[in-house]
Formats: structure tokens, C-alpha cells, sequence
């Protein structure tokens, strides 16, 4: 799925001579932690977030008249002082995938859209990409997760599928992912249904072996020397 089809593109975004008075305002009457900075044509210049706001802000040891008299003052700065020029960016084509593996190595909460021009045309925070999982994998619905290990072999997930339909059970959605073992794959299918006791004894008698999915995460964890 492209990200173009998720990002929101009902933008409000500053300008880097916007106050960061104003900035506050926006921020908290939408519930906002990051606004996109653009031009006056609408060129993205950078982005200002909540920690950038909370930097900004006068040191708590302050008295309380100190505090609201500095705090006065910084407000009436501007965006261009406290913003991230030339901000980490992505494009409209590319893919959750994508947008995932970006998030996770730069370590940002949201990435704002842009065409191959640097016209801004959206922006996408982590809440939106796991709303779009929750939509794809179908966990919105009523369900049961599984983990099954499976030699790493063909066939074997097409097993599991038969095995899931011939007892008329939908699934929501199927993940692959590594284990342990190097023979072995865990696969987690998502069943739309709470009765999957018939569907466990005939993965069992399949020669399937069934864990908690909680266990799988937890060996996945990389053990820490004592």
C-alpha cells in the first residue's frame, strides 16, 4: 500500500515567520506534535514538533512570576528559530514498508510528504501507519492470534490455510517471521473467530507444533549477560 493513499493531506501547516505563540495555540486545540513549515509558496522548509516547543520553554526551577514572564517573551519568537531545517522527508509513492524502515533507523514520529518538487502534499505520523496494519491485518475484528512453527519447507503454509478453511474460519491476515531454530518459521495466522480448539488439534496432528505468541516475542528478545 502506497502511503499516498493514508497520509493526511488536510494540512495546517506555519510559516517560519509564525509565532511560536500561535504554534502553541495549534498544537494543543488539534492535538498536534508536529507541524510542517512551508514558504510562501508552499515549498516545505522544515517542521517544528512538541519537544522543540518544550526546549523552548523557560526552566521549570524558575519562580511561577519568572516563569510566565519568560515564557511571554519566548513565544514571541518566531518558527524558524526553534524548527529542524530541511526535514527528514519521504514521497507519495512510497510504500508502508518503506515508510517503516525510515521511521525505525532515523527514529521519527512523523515524515512529511513531499513531491519531487519539495511541494508539500501530506504528512504521516507512526498512529497513522499503525491504523492502516490494524486495517490490512483485520485485527480491528474479533479474533484469535496463533503461532505455529513450521519446517522451512514449501507447502507448508498452503497446510495451514487448508487446514483453517476446511474448518469455514476466516483470517483477518498471515505473518511470516523467523525463529530460533533456522529450520523453522513461525507463522501467525490472525482467525476471525474465538473457537479455534478444533482448528489446534488438527494443526497438532499435522505435526504443527503451537506456541503463545508472547513466547515467540520473548526469545526473539536478545538475552542480556548477567
Amino acid at each position: 500500500m502506497f502511503i499516498s493513499k493514508m497520509m493526511h493531506t488536510e494540512l495546517i501547516a506555519v510559516t517560519p515567520q509564525t509565532k511560536l505563540a500561535e504554534v502553541r495555540v495549534l498544537m494543543q486545540e488539534n492535538n498536534f506534535r508536529h507541524l510542517p513549515v512551508v514558504d510562501e509558496k508552499g515549498k516545505l522548509v522544515g517542521i517544528i514538533t512538541d519537544r522543540d516547543m518544550r526546549d523552548a520553554n523557560p526552566s521549570s526551577l524558575l519562580s511561577e512570576e519568572e516563569y510566565q514572564r519568560t515564557l511571554d517573551k519566548v513565544m514571541q519568537h518566531t518558527v524558524e528559530e526553534v524548527m529542524t531545517k530541511d526535514p527528514l522527508t519521504i514521497a507519495p509513492y512510497f510504500t508502508i514498508q518503506d515508510t517503516l524502515l525510515v521511521m525505525g533507523k532515523r527514529k521519527v514520529g512523523a515524515l512529511p510528504v513531499v513531491d519531487e518538487k519539495g511541494y508539500l502534499k501530506g504528512i504521516l505520523s507512526t498512529r497513522d501507519l499503525l491504523q492502516a496494519f490494524v486495517s490490512i491485518m483485520g485485527i480491528g475484528e474479533p479474533g484469535t492470534l496463533l503461532c505455529i512453527l513450521a519446517k522451512e519447507q514449501s507447502g507448508q503454509l498452503k497446510k495451514i490455510v487448508d487446514i483453517v478453511t476446511e474448518e469455514r474460519v476466516s483470517m483477518g491476515s498471515v505473518l511470516v517471521a523467523r525463529y530460533w531454530d533456522k529450520e523453522k518459521r513461525a507463522i501467525f495466522p490472525y482467525l476471525l473467530t474465538n473457537n479455534v480448539v478444533a482448528i489446534k488439534k488438527k494443526l497438532l496432528a499435522a505435526g504443527f507444533e503451537l506456541i503463545d505468541p508472547m513466547t515467540w516475542y520473548l526469545n526473539q528478545v536478545p538475552k542480556t549477560k548477567a
